[in-house]
């Protein structure tokens, strides 16, 4: 009995040492200023009088005097003549004011975008001082097969036709299902809305580098970006920062041990022919190779666990640094064994 009730006390300690671990300290960024102007193109350009289209786009041209020009003729890819323009923008405006009613249902106001991307920024700011950050959001609703977020000379458009929630009917009509098959539409949710924005601005900071590089690589330079949106979105679920489901992420880290000897018995790490390793680097509904219940993109996965490593062996190691580091230098330095 003594010794069942010195292995209950030992037990109960290890729960309260581990429940009172500190975690790791974030930034104070709350006084960092962060101005964020909100613009509602959406609503100005579905309130136009479609009996006077031109005199609406004129006033929308006073208002918008650059975006406009981003919104007309790289977003609705209307033709550049007068008359043209003014029939694409009649015909958008019928066929899509269902979709202006559902996303003004969804989004009556949108403040709380509006603040989740400001403390967003305000961390990106503070990692990486240098960069311009926009100070305007624009909100629009463009052809659901287009983009749901781009950065613009305006600032950072929103395309709220991407964001009305996975079950929405418009997503799941055939054309739009063979543009966006159901593991994309999946995250089509407002919960989306701020990766999607700093990964824009990410993308804009530092480019991709994948041409020519071997699957280690690509992975790792996938685990940099991870990491810094994990930095800066420290209270967003990792599920929505990677873009798996709950389920998919939790079978990675419970088989982190298995996919990685799984690259390795199939000598990966090195291959650099496309056709091998997309699976493994680029969005999909799954990888096969690894399991019914693996997610596409499972590279992501390892190569951030690879980042941490290394970011855990060399804390001193800021954020610009970790990013101007060569993957190949991280692999090496971080001797991975999950």
């Amino acid at each position: 009995m003594v010794v069942l009730m010195r292995r209950l006390i030992g037990i109960a300690m290890i729960v309260l040492v581990v429940a009172c671990s500190p975690k790791k300290k974030l930034p104070d960024v709350s006084d960092i200023p962060m101005p964020l102007t909100l613009q509602r193109f959406d609503r100005d350009f579905f309130a136009m009088d479609t009996l006077h289209i031109s005199t609406g786009l004129d006033s929308l041209q006073k208002k918008y005097p650059v975006f406009i020009k981003d919104y007309l003729y790289n977003i609705l890819s209307a033709y550049p003549q007068p008359d043209s323009v003014l029939k694409d923008v009649l015909l958008f405006r019928r066929t899509y004011a269902a979709i202006d009613s559902a996303a003004q249902q969804q989004f009556p106001n949108f403040k709380k975008y509006t603040q989740q991307i400001a403390t967003a920024f305000r961390y990106f700011h503070y990692y990486f001082p240098k960069y311009n950050l926009p100070h305007t959001i624009i909100t629009y609703i463009g052809p659901i097969e287009g983009v749901g977020c781009a950065l613009t000379s305006s600032g950072l458009a929103i395309g709220l036709q991407a964001y009305l929630g996975h079950q929405f009917p418009a997503y799941h009509t055939r054309y739009i299902s063979e543009v966006y098959p159901d593991y994309e539409t999946r995250r089509f949710e407002p919960q989306y809305i701020t990766v999607n924005c700093l990964r824009n601005i990410l993308s804009d900071f530092y480019p991709e580098k994948k041409a020519g590089t071997s699957l280690i690589e690509q992975m790792i330079e996938s685990g940099k970006r991870l990491y810094v949106l994990n930095a800066c979105l420290p209270n967003v679920a990792d599920s929505i920062k990677t873009g798996y489901t709950q389920a998919q992420l939790n079978g990675c880290y419970e088989h982190e041990k298995n996919i990685w000897h799984y690259f390795i018995q199939n000598n990966l790490l090195y291959e650099t022919e496309p056709t091998q390793i997309a699976s493994y680097v680029n969005d999909g509904p799954g990888t096969p190779e690894l399991g019914s219940a693996a997610p596409g993109n499972i590279g992501q996965f390892t190569g951030w666990q690879i980042v941490k490593q290394w970011m855990k062996k060399y804390p001193e190691k800021t954020l610009e640094q970790l990013l101007s580091t060569p993957a190949k230098q991280i692999f090496d330095e971080a001797k991975y064994q999950p």
